[in-house]
């Protein structure tokens, strides 16, 4: 009905006079003087009228209503057939005729969707926002809003928190007009303009209609404005936030690696020298439990923490904020100078575990061997000195003195072949000392009283042979018999003597060739025996003749031989004792042989599957580097997989490693030391199947980052191949990275104009800034890919964001930290706040943030 037109129109009007502190109640009598006419446009142009004149008369009210048609054409419009004086008079059709002229150019006409007139443009923006809604279909503004849903649907399109749209029904129109008018004015401060009992009956006039849609179009637009800078701003927050937690936790990692590191050294450069060969076991138990256990998971570690840093300095960079400069100390070079300083120390610790053991080993074979050779010397000397101190002979008849003194003849005999082992005792001894063994006073001490003995007896002898030549002269006649015994039997007691101490004597081999020199000898001692035994048949004979010569002149007195203590049954248990021993050394022998051919075969099995191993972790390392270098195909998902199906095969291959690690675990408690049939030892497998993985997962890293960049800044396939072709092309020796003159090749193939002038030289250094900015004179292809996509990709900038938070902040150049949190997610509005400096401007509220500067710094140098 034509009766709502002047309450929609009243309506539309004090919308905006109110904003100027005034109303009006009648537009045909309110507007006759032209001066809230001049008020309201003013409003709702943002600009100044000429000053209106202020008399009461009629031309004067003529004259201000002319001012605002003048302006009114101004801005484009045609009035026809609207003048000052109708206006002046009260005509109700001509003012309501002027106003609709005015809603149609200040609120109508700046409406453009797909370059369609205002009208048009109104109604597609109704369509489309409440396309969605069943019951609800905009074809025109009148019958298309009579039951009050699009206008429901309008509202709860933009603000589904202020109505239930599923409860409302098409045919209780007036509730559903009344709760959109209510809201519209409650909430979103749009006055009713519309009567739902003139809508809902009849045909609503189009006019009021398109006027009330109008004001729902300049709200949600602005609405939709805020939330587009909103969603900007929590983006760019968003980065930030998880940048920073990426530094914290490359900061905790990395603190805990090099603490255990810190930890961990003092114990692998321990050396002390005072071990035994039992304690040298448990500490070397003690570092295979090390690398079998503790290690590994920081191997995992350190290769996380190079995974983590390569993915935040790629986020970084795609975010467009500086690179992140880890705390002093704990930057990627750090972590791998204490990690080769680790390496090193466990090397050098285990070949001293290893050296320490065979030095001890040689110790205790020593100690043992000295404590042997003592013991037999020490049976030997007992009452020696006590013999040659002895006073007999000044008692004894000739015989029995010329007796005496050949016997003492055969004692110096014997005291001669005794050197040797005093100077085997004395040599041992001085090895020992050289060798730092533990117990080394003892042995001095022992050996200190051997040698000692050794010139007293020397001493004696002397003196007593001196004694029995003076007494020789009185005492004649020797029974040549016993004295022939005694010559034979001494040296050949002490062959005895000698091959029974050898027999038994104690060795220590590592290789068969070793053994096998031990088993010759043996069987050249053997090949002696036979005129041993013709030596032991001439000597027993001699004694078999005294028997026969005493019993046959009946001289008992001749079987005592005064010439020696040895008798032939000495000589016969000893004989029988050699025989004895020398099966039983055949025996020892063998036993060895036996466990050296084991110990070879320990070796060929550890170099059997060392010489599979070791090749084929070399073969993945060059595939590895190969693809990283984009040799294998363009398409980074193909690289991705090829790449963790080598990861697959390098798990599926542990086994192999750890039947190794039992390998050479036997093969360190079976002595072994040295293996020629591979150059490979378990620690350098170790160290290249560490490499491997780590190249692996480092290579995942890069190609990971390269899809990260490819798909977050919007490059294609084909620009990401041509990247790579190009720098593949000029990276001649496949290393990885360009040198300089590299890199301008490069460039210059991709379409770079870098002249050989002295402003060609500017600008190939501004690049070269850029890709290089710790000037290593190298050019990695992560920096190159980087610049490349900046140079071809757009992406978010400071002064992007900055824009985001003035519309936040209604223009204003300082932001409040409840507009922030109505527009913001909780957490990302606190981050602002906290972060933001207050704002020192004039005439700002003592709350206000500088939304300027916190934008700047987001790309500027992190604080952590």
């Amino acid at each position: 009905p034509a009766g709502s037109i002047p309450v929609t129109f009243t309506a539309w009007c004090n919308s905006h006079l109110r904003k100027a502190g005034t109303l009006i109640e009648s537009i045909e009598e309110e507007f006759r003087n032209g001066l809230k006419l001049m008020l309201l446009l003013e409003v709702i142009s943002g600009e100044t009228l000429p000053k209106p004149d202020r008399g009461k008369m009629r031309f004067h009210k003529i004259a201000n209503v002319n001012k605002a048609l003048d302006f009114i054409a101004s801005k484009g419009v045609k009035l026809v057939s609207i003048g000052a004086e109708e206006i002046v008079d009260g005509n109700l059709k001509m003012t309501l005729g002027m106003i609709w002229t005015i809603i149609l150019r200040f609120a109508i006409q700046d409406i453009s969707v797909e370059e369609m007139t205002a009208k048009e443009g109104l109604l597609l923006w109704c369509q489309r926002k409440t396309a969605p809604y069943k019951n609800v279909n905009v074809q025109n503004f009148h019958t298309s809003f009579k039951d009050g849903l699009a206008f429901c649907a309008l509202i709860h399109r933009h603000r589904p928190d202020l109505l239930d749209y599923s409860q409302l029904s098409k045919d209780d129109p007036l509730h559903n007009l009344n709760l959109a008018f209510d809201i519209a004015e409650k909430h979103l401060d749009i006055p009713r303009m519309l009567d739902p009992d003139d809508i809902s009956e009849g045909v609503p006039d189009e006019r009021a209609v398109m006027t009330y849609v109008s004001s729902y179009y300049h709200t949600f637009t602005g609405v939709q404005k805020a939330e587009m800078a909103a969603n900007r701003i929590c983006k760019v927050l968003k980065v930030n936030q998880e940048n920073e937690r990426l530094m914290e936790e490359y900061e905790r990692l990395t603190s805990d690696l090099l603490e255990w590191i810190r930890r961990t050294l003092p114990w692998l450069q321990a050396r002390q020298q005072d071990n035994t060969l039992s304690d040298l076991q448990k500490k070397l138990e003690e570092y295979r439990l090390y690398r079998r256990n503790h290690k590994p998971p920081r191997v995992e570690q350190k290769a996380r923490l190079e995974t983590n840093f390569n993915t935040l300095q790629t986020k970084l960079r795609l975010s467009n904020r500086p690179a992140y400069l880890p705390s002093e100390g704990k930057s990627v070079t750090d972590i791998a100078n204490a990690w080769k300083n680790l390496e090193g120390c466990e090397k050098s610790f285990e070949e001293w575990l290893l050296s320490e053991m065979m030095r001890l080993e040689r110790l205790e074979h020593l100690a043992k061997k000295f404590k042997h050779k003592a013991e037999i010397h020490e049976s030997w000397t007992t009452g020696k000195e006590e013999m040659l101190q002895s006073q007999d002979f000044r008692h004894c008849k000739l015989n029995e003195l010329k007796a005496l003194k050949k016997k003492h003849e055969a004692f110096e005999s014997d005291l001669a072949a005794h050197q040797d082992r005093v100077e085997q005792i004395a040599a041992i001894a001085q090895e020992l000392n050289a060798l730092d063994y533990y117990d080394s006073a003892t042995i001095n001490a022992r050996c200190q009283s051997i040698c000692d003995q050794w010139d007293r007896l020397g001493t004696l002898t002397t003196s007593r042979r001196n004694a029995l030549e003076e007494t020789e002269k009185l005492l004649e006649k020797i029974d040549q018999l016993h004295l022939e015994f005694a010559k034979r039997a001494a040296p050949f007691n002490n062959w005895l003597d000698g091959a029974c101490e050898d027999l038994v004597d104690m060795f220590i081999v590592h290789t068969i060739e070793e053994i096998q020199g031990l088993i010759d000898a043996h069987h050249q001692f053997k090949a002696t025996l036979g005129e041993a035994d013709k030596e032991y048949q001439a000597i027993t004979s001699l004694v078999t003749e005294v028997q026969h010569t005493a019993h046959k002149y009946q001289i008992p007195g001749a079987l005592d031989n005064p010439y020696t203590t040895l008798t032939a049954q000495v000589i016969s248990n000893k004989w029988s004792e050699v025989k004895k021993l020398v099966p039983q050394r055949d025996n020892t022998l063998q036993t060895e042989l036996q466990k050296q051919q084991n110990n070879e075969s320990l070796r060929r099995q550890f170099a059997e599957k060392a010489n599979g191993v070791g090749p084929w972790i070399e073969k993945q390392m060059d595939a590895v580097a190969a693809i990283g270098m984009g040799m294998h195909g363009s398409v980074l998902e193909d690289q991705l997989n090829r790449l963790k199906e080598y990861e697959s095969a390098v798990i599926g291959n542990k086994a192999i490693m750890d039947e190794m690690e039992k390998i050479h675990q036997a093969v360190q408690e079976s002595m072994i030391f040295e293996n020629r049939y591979t150059q490979y030892t378990m620690e350098t497998l170790r160290v290249g199947w560490e490499q491997l993985l780590t190249s692996i997962n480092r290579t995942i890293n890069e190609v990971e980052n390269q899809i990260l960049t490819r798909d977050s800044k919007g490059i294609s396939q084909e620009q990401l191949s041509e990247f790579r072709s190009s720098f593949n092309h000029f990276d001649k020796n496949r290393c990885g990275r360009l040198a300089p003159d590299e890199f301008k090749s490069c460039l210059i193939s991709l379409g770079y104009s870098i002249g050989k002038d002295r402003q060609g030289e500017i600008d190939f250094q501004r690049i070269t800034s850029i890709v290089d900015p710790n000037t290593t004179g190298f050019i990695q292809f992560d920096a190159f890919l980087d610049f490349m996509t900046r140079e071809n990709v757009d992406s978010d900038t400071a002064e992007q964001v900055i824009d985001s938070f003035r519309i936040l902040a209604g223009d204003k150049p300082y932001i409040l930290p409840e507009e922030l949190q109505r527009e913001l997610p909780p957490d990302q509005a606190e981050y602002c706040i906290q972060r933001m400096q207050p704002f020192s401007g004039p005439n700002a509220p003592r709350d206000a943030l500088d939304y300027m500067s916190f934008s700047t710094s987001l790309y500027g140098e992190s604080d952590l």
